[in-house]
């Protein structure tokens, strides 16, 4: 009996899994003996070629000159879709892009089908399940489901044949049942790089050996929220870093302040490469000579001149990361001509993030009556993504659960090795 591959595209980490029906799933290496790999490309300028993972965000860093691609799964939905971007001396289209990465990854799984033992025909590299958020796009189902078409084609064009969706919460929750000896209803708290999600699920030892296709009638509520992990990086960036910047300061008249969508396009992972035309630099230039503060607005012009952007990013995440287990640390970007130091404690950044942890919170209380059900029926929350670790996400998704268990899932593998529990079930 063959293995089947269930592929969780995320917007900061994509992970591959296999399982054949009624088996264990398990992860399959994605980059050496990694079995996450950063959702990211880079395209170099110096050599031809194209990075993945760790090993493009190793050439960004290490400064190659190229293009750096990040945060591509939240562009699904929205109007950049529709456009071209330069790579090099060609243009390509972003569903081109996304195919690209989806491509390498269906590489993994020939070489993995290369090296099973039961032949090539052991692991099946022409179908898959792909993980989907409960929304692309929040509040319009339209786009919604272009995000959905859209990621299928980047899929069907580089050789996936047969394409199915499921929820990533769902995905979750079917991993966690799979280990579980008693019925019991859980709320899955699935908190990704670019949307949150949340599923009322029915688990059972039972349910898990003997149920089938979607588990519909098990999942009593599923709902979304277009609020991740970077929209935790874009919130601590502009707080923080950004007025050191310009943004926020005056003209040297006094009668303007700088426009606010330069800095809020380079706090935000997916709109940094947007910022990288000679428009910009100019524009930008312009302001430096009209500005109170022009030595804020230099530092802005380093970051396009040497297309740093995702390198203060980068800063800002590592940051935001440590105020999950310190109380105050320095966002800190240092490169030739240019050092930038932010001092930011955890209060600050709650500050900052507060609507956005208002808005988790009104989805799981969204999911909550779409299931009928009170916070007293839920037995078990099933924490996974890597914004589930920030300490105030994590008090919003429990705090209204006091008597439930806290199941902390696998951070980054859980969503992948239920969409292979499911593709078992969908395929075989």
């Amino acid at each position: 009996m063959p293995r089947f591959p269930g592929l969780d595209f995320g917007t900061t980490n994509s992970t591959l899994a296999l399982a054949a029906p009624g088996g264990a799933p398990a992860l399959v290496p994605v980059e050496a003996d990694s079995p996450t790999i950063p959702s990211a490309l880079f395209f170099s300028l110096e050599d031809g070629g194209t990075y993945f993972g760790r090993a493009a965000i190793f050439e960004y860093v290490d400064g190659a000159e190229g293009r750096f691609m990040r945060a591509l799964k939240s562009i699904l939905g929205t109007s950049l879709m529709a456009e071209t971007t330069p790579i090099g001396r060609q243009r390509m289209s972003f569903e081109a892009l996304i195919g690209r990465f989806l491509k390498h990854l269906r590489g993994k799984l020939e070489a993995e089908a290369a090296r099973s033992e039961g032949g090539p025909n052991a692991v099946a590299t022409d179908r898959v399940v792909l993980g989907r958020p409960v929304h692309f796009i929040d509040d319009d189902a339209s786009a919604d489901q272009t995000a959905e078409d859209q990621l299928a084609a980047a899929a069907r064009a580089e050789g996936f044949r047969h394409i199915e969706f499921q929820f990533e919460p769902v995905a979750a929750a079917l991993y966690y049942e799979s280990q579980i000896e008693a019925e019991q209803l859980a709320l899955v708290v699935d908190i990704g790089g670019g949307t949150s999600d949340f599923s009322v699920v029915r688990l059972s030892p039972e349910r898990a050996k003997s149920a089938a296709g979607d588990r519909l009638d098990d999942i009593l509520a599923s709902t979304g929220v277009h609020v991740g992990g970077t929209d935790f990086d874009r919130v601590l960036s502009l707080a923080r870093v950004m007025p050191g910047l310009g943004m926020g300061s005056h003209t040297a008249d006094g009668k303007r302040r700088m426009p606010v969508w330069y800095f809020n396009d380079m706090a935000t992972w997916h709109r940094v490469n947007t910022l990288y035309t000679a428009k910009i630099l100019r524009d930008i230039r312009s302001l430096a000579r009209e500005a109170a503060e022009p030595e804020k607005l230099a530092r802005f012009e380093h970051l396009l001149v040497h297309r740093s952007g995702h390198r203060l990013a980068g800063a800002v995440e590592t940051a935001k990361i440590a105020l999950s287990e310190t109380d105050a640390t320095t966002i800190r970007l240092q490169e030739l001509g240019l050092l930038l130091e932010a001092p930011a404690t955890r209060a600050e950044f709650e500050a900052a993030s507060a609507d956005l942890v208002g808005r988790i919170g009104g989805a799981i209380d969204d999911a909550l009556t779409t299931a009928g059900v009170g916070p007293q029926a839920i037995e078990t929350v099933i924490l996974t993504g890597g914004g589930a670790q920030v300490p105030a996400v994590r008090a919003a998704a429990t705090a209204r659960f006091p008597a439930a268990r806290i199941a902390q899932s696998d951070a980054f593998g859980s969503v992948g090795l239920g969409l292979a529990i499911d593709a078992a079930r969908r395929f075989a």
